[in-house]
């Protein structure tokens, strides 16, 4: 750690980021890494938001040979001027004026190429099968925690550390997965494709912090980024309008079809299933009396189906591409946890397997479970501890059946 004379002005503004890390738990050797800081390389990877930068400067005032990589993701117009993105045109600047500031080495890689593939095509396709993706899951699973861990290595980094609200603790069989201490901020759901090889490699120094305290800690490193806005939306979305994504990656795919009722009944027309998404309400465009719901979206057929809200409750998801990180095997009957969208509770279920097909029940059911997204488990004993989680094939009604309403189709 390098040291500055205290009856400076800078002096005085280092004993204060001092303070402030012991008080927050982040002095010393905050990585649990062992030895000298220094002789540790540290790869971290930044975005050009204030939680990456923090975690690289925090790291950097702890005496770790950091080194800051931030990946340009995209480069397509309107979306590198969007506030609030990330990967692209001023972000990278952010990020490479914090690593001068600090004082330790940056590089940006251009990964445009892995991301359109792995990410911005499967998006579209996605959309465009009727299912409802969530990007920012298959970034994190293909490209920044797989080909940039792998970048890291070849650095000679012993860890790889992000600014993501989430707690990695080592447990009597392993690294765990944990919720991040502030609810509001946590991001286990959009992490619960993490492996154990990736849990033994990454690191999340802000995981017990809340953002109040972060953005502390950017004032007192006087980071540039300290009052810059979180990310919003999907980075490489303009405005958030995802149906000109699709339309741009796949012109001319998407094909109109029939707005059709639960029961059978023809209510109106539509301009293609990447209009919508199940759970929806606004935008419709038809009017039976009482409000209504998109239920289910058919790509074979192009229909899109829709009923009251009580024909949006499932009660058995079948999953797909599971990632398990519990410490007993996957079984049939075990009690657990989970999270079917990132703004919902856990809520309580148990596993149903049946050769290959592992499904989750969920005795209380929930409403508007959309296929393509995430089922995230957590420990029925202790709903902190992330037990990975699968994607959404396909979803039942049971309970929905016995009301009355049966799924067309």
């Amino acid at each position: 750690m390098t040291t500055t004379d205290p009856r400076t002005d800078s002096g005085r503004a280092v004993a204060r980021a001092d303070d402030l890390l012991s008080e927050l738990g982040l002095a010393g050797d905050p990585l649990g890494l062992g030895g000298k800081p220094g002789d540790h390389r540290v790869v971290v990877a930044m975005s050009g938001g204030v939680d990456s930068s923090v975690t690289a400067a925090v790291l950097h005032r702890a005496g770790y040979d950091v080194v800051g990589v931030t990946l340009q993701l995209y480069d397509h117009g309107a979306a590198i001027k969007k506030k609030g993105a990330c990967c692209a045109g001023q972000d990278i600047y952010d990020a490479k004026r914090v690593a001068e500031e600090c004082g330790f080495p940056h590089y940006v890689l251009n990964y445009e190429s892995r991301f359109r593939e792995a990410v911005i095509e499967e998006f579209a396709d996605t959309y465009l099968a009727g299912f409802t993706p969530i990007p920012c899951v298959r970034c994190n699973q293909t490209v920044k925690f797989a080909d940039l861990l792998t970048t890291a290595r070849e650095l000679g980094a012993v860890c790889m550390a992000t600014g993501h609200y989430i707690q990695r603790v080592d447990g009597p069989n392993g690294a765990q997965l944990r919720r991040a201490h502030d609810a509001g901020k946590d991001q286990s759901y959009f992490l619960f494709a993490t492996t154990h090889e990736q849990l033994d490699f990454l690191r999340f120094p802000l995981g017990h912090l809340d953002k109040d305290q972060t953005r502390r800690l950017a004032e007192a490193f006087d980071l540039i980024v300290a009052d810059k806005p979180d990310s919003q939306d999907i980075c490489f979305v303009p405005q958030g309008r995802y149906v000109d994504i699709v339309e741009k990656v796949r012109p001319g795919v998407s094909r109109p079809g029939e707005i059709v009722h639960v029961d059978g009944t023809v209510l109106g027309s539509h301009e293609g299933v990447i209009h919508y998404t199940v759970g929806q309400r606004r935008g419709l465009k038809i009017a039976i009396g009482d409000p209504l719901y998109v239920v289910k979206l058919d790509a074979a057929t192009a229909q899109v189906v829709v009923g009251p809200r009580e024909a949006l409750a499932v009660d058995r998801i079948t999953l797909k591409d599971i990632n398990w990180l519990g410490d007993e095997a996957l079984a049939d009957g075990v009690p657990v946890r989970v999270k079917v969208r990132s703004t919902r509770p856990p809520v309580d279920a148990a596993f149903s397997v049946d050769g290959d097909e592992i499904a989750v029940v969920l005795p209380g059911g929930e409403e508007g479970v959309a296929p393509g997204q995430a089922c995230v488990f957590y420990s029925a004993e202790d709903d902190g501890r992330v037990l990975g989680g699968g994607w959404i094939a396909k979803t039942s009604a049971t309970a929905a059946a016995a009301s009355g309403y049966r799924l067309i189709g």
